[in-house]
C-alpha cells in the first residue's frame, strides 16, 4: 500500500478537524461537502473505510505518535 507523506497527512487532518468544528457551528452545504471530500481522501490516504479510523491511522503516521497504545498502560503509585 502505498503511504502518504505526513505532511499530507497532517494537513489532511487538521482540515477535517476545522471543518468538523465549522460544521457544528454553521453546517453549510459547502463545508459538508468539503468534509465529506476530506474524509474519502482520509481514508484512501490511510487505507482506511471510515474517517474516524482514517484520523486514528494518520495520528498514529505523524511524527510523535507513540508505537504503544497508551490506554493500556496502568499508572504507578
Amino acid at each position: 500500500m502505498l503511504m502518504a507523506h505526513p505532511a499530507v497527512l497532517n494537513n489532511l487532518v487538521e482540515q477535517y478537524e476545522t471543518l468538523r468544528l465549522l460544521h457544528a457551528e454553521a453546517g453549510t452545504e459547502e463545508v459538508r461537502d468539503r468534509m465529506d471530500e476530506l474524509a474519502r481522501t482520509l481514508c484512501v490516504a490511510t487505507g482506511t473505510a471510515d474517517v474516524d479510523t482514517a484520523l486514528v491511522a494518520a495520528r498514529h503516521r505523524l511524527p510523535g505518535a507513540r508505537p504503544e497504545d497508551d490506554s493500556l498502560l496502568t499508572a504507578t503509585p
